[in-house]
């Protein structure tokens, strides 16, 4: 039987890497997990604020900034925390920490050793990192040097040959692009995907949408080779969601209200205006 005509759709992702090089840990639970590192005496895990969730006695915690973090005073500037948590084992004998997501994700073991040593990925992707990871800013958060390519989806790039953990919402898959082969997908499910991936980011009539409403708003196609980690549910869809829920019934069923009204009285004073000059002529 002749060979299929299109290319291995998207797979579920399963973690590899030799055993005796990595870190003990465990991946707990189902939607909302927990990660779970075992930390022999003075080893590190650095992590996001806010992602602890239980640890031994003898694990130490240290809030570091690391001036490498590049673009760290203008993250600060927007709100942004440029902070990160090191959990260290002070102790003699072995520890161990548990991590988990600050909303409901999959955690996403990453070894950048099988993956060229870098990677980007969402802002809100990094869940923590073991060994020799560096996390930094892909784009200058400054708004006259917004462009469009992959930094304004994947603004972080972790660089290394250690051990990342990242999250995604729902489920996780990923896709193994060949040379030159496209995928075209919602830039918000990207959770992560290698630097030899050529991103190109396709607006679909923002004008439009922001009156009428709609989807898809952002697209990207990506141009293989490369690999490319997909999550179902990104977390503002979630929140969309959520915020839908608990919306007036009113403005539940018809969220532009006020923008369609304001169109309706300017084209009505367009159209009284146009009959009071077609009368004096």
């Amino acid at each position: 039987m002749a060979a299929p005509f299109f290319s291995v759709p998207f797979q579920p992702y399963v973690y590899q890497s030799p055993q005796s090089t990595v870190t003990p840990f465990q991946i707990l639970g189902g939607e909302s997990q927990i990660l779970q590192i075992m930390l022999k005496s003075q080893d590190k895990v650095t992590s996001k604020p806010g992602t602890m969730c239980y640890l031994s006695g003898s694990i130490e915690i240290n809030n570091t900034y690391f001036p490498e973090q590049d673009g760290g005073i203008w993250q600060w500037l927007f709100g942004k925390n440029i902070i990160s948590i090191v959990f260290s084992n002070t102790g003699p004998d072995d520890g161990y920490v548990g991590i988990s997501a600050p909303s409901p994700a999959r955690i996403i073991p990453i070894d950048l050793a099988n993956f060229g040593g870098e990677m980007l990925c969402q802002a809100d992707a990094f869940l923590c990192s073991l060994n020799d990871v560096k996390v930094s800013n892909v784009a200058d958060q400054r708004a006259r040097n917004i462009t469009s390519g992959s930094e304004v989806v994947l603004k972080q790039k972790l660089v290394g040959q250690g051990l990342a953990f990242l999250v995604g919402g729902g489920s996780v898959v990923q896709k193994i692009l060949d040379v030159g082969e496209v995928v075209v997908v919602d830039a918000a499910c990207i959770v992560a995907m290698t630097s030899t991936i050529n991103f190109q980011v396709k607006y679909s009539h923002p004008v439009r949408r922001s009156v009428f409403g709609g989807d898809h708003q952002l697209t990207a196609s990506l141009t293989g080779p490369g690999v490319v980690f997909i999550q179902s549910l990104p977390f503002h869809r979630l929140s969309q969601r959520i915020a839908r829920a608990v919306t007036p019934q009113g403005m539940r069923d018809n969220p532009k209200f006020f923008i369609q009204i304001a169109i309706f009285f300017f084209l009505a004073y367009v159209m009284i205006v146009s009959s009071l000059i077609l009368t004096d002529v």
